[in-house]
């Protein structure tokens, strides 16, 4: 050996010049050639995690029955923590490490109770944060305004307080699926970005408020909606796709025109009550309303004037599980729904 070094050096080492090279592969290798230049990608390493050389900046940590976060080296940018059993984060854990960009605990055992209160406040970089499949019973104080994406899915979280996502101006994804949340309130003011919102699974019985402004996609299903505001749509203009199916919609529940809107793009009511096809613009490409009551195909609610020159531009209708047959559609249904490629009864 040509240079002095502890045990631990040794085999963190060794650890990384298998994980990079292949266990048994660089014989010709040896200890002389651990220099200064290794240090910030092998030697700061925990034992418990690898670091590989070929993505320098990254700290794998996932699937090896871990109950805590090691400690992370400062120039790492992504951390990956996923499938453990770490049941909290204490304060200042990712102090040493300002530049994070990633962090994935998904899938642990992560508690509200466990997390330290602004602990991602001091990470000024981060973008994405990933804490789904947790037990989390409300969103983690002082996240960062940097944040683009967050996923918080798969939690027990049932109330979301007004000022948990304040001053994120740069969200642009927001993953709340399969929680408890009965009641968004004012939440999602200020989210100037965002532009995807998946609430699915949830306890909502109507339409969150506030939307923000640049949302063009909205994931509803599996909740408890039974009516839709008038100007829902009309305040979105951004807004593409709306997926409302498995929900207790009614037709008296729906204003005429709330999904009249030359801006939508794909319309999801599956699995409602509805007993009529509500009006839609000639702009919509796919409406799905399987497994519904409806007992009329009404050609009015495609079109409102049916002629060579008048016609909706839907592709896909999906009116199966319902209580029409194709002896039901008139004979001016061809004309007005002349770009359809699938039509499901």
């Amino acid at each position: 050996m040509t240079q002095q070094t502890n045990s631990l050096t040794w085999l963190s080492y060794l650890r990384n010049r298998a994980y990079s090279h292949g266990y048994g592969r660089s014989h010709n290798n040896n200890l002389a050639s651990l220099s200064t230049e290794d240090e910030p990608s092998v030697l700061d390493c925990p034992l418990e995690c690898d670091c590989p050389s070929t993505y320098p900046k990254a700290m794998y940590c996932d699937t090896r029955r871990l109950q805590h976060v090691p400690f992370v080296p400062s120039h790492i940018k992504y951390v990956y923590l996923q499938n453990n059993q770490i049941t909290g984060i204490s304060n200042g854990i990712f102090d040493n490490a300002p530049n994070l960009a990633w962090i994935c605990m998904h899938t642990n055992k992560l508690s509200s109770d466990k997390i330290a209160d602004k602990v991602f406040a001091k990470l000024p970089n981060l973008e994405r944060l990933f804490l789904h499949n947790n037990n989390l019973s409300r969103v983690p104080q002082g996240l960062p305004r940097s944040l683009r994406d967050l996923h918080m899915n798969h939690n027990n979280i049932s109330v979301v307080p007004g000022d948990s996502f304040r001053g994120m101006s740069n969200l642009t994804a927001l993953y709340l699926q399969m929680n408890a949340i009965e009641d968004l309130g004012n939440a999602l003011e200020g989210l100037l970005s965002l532009t995807l919102l998946d609430l699915r699974g949830n306890r909502l019985k109507k339409i969150p408020e506030s939307l923000p402004p640049n949302l063009s996609q909205l994931y509803l299903e599996y909740n408890q909606i039974s009516s839709i505001p008038a100007d829902f749509l009309s305040q979105q203009p951004e807004l593409r796709f709306v997926r409302l199916s498995h929900n207790q919609l009614t037709n008296g529940g729906i204003p005429s025109n709330a999904f009249n809107v030359s801006t939508l793009v794909e319309l999801d009511l599956a699995f409602n009550k509805l007993e009529r096809i509500p009006t839609i613009s000639t702009s919509l490409e796919n409406l799905y309303l399987q497994a519904n009551k409806i007992k009329e195909f009404s050609v009015s609610s495609f079109c409102r004037v049916v002629d060579t020159n008048n016609y909706s531009n839907l592709r896909v209708l999906r009116l199966d599980a319902n209580e029409i047959s194709a002896q039901d559609i008139p004979t001016e249904a061809v004309l007005c729904l002349r770009l359809a490629t699938n039509i499901d009864l």
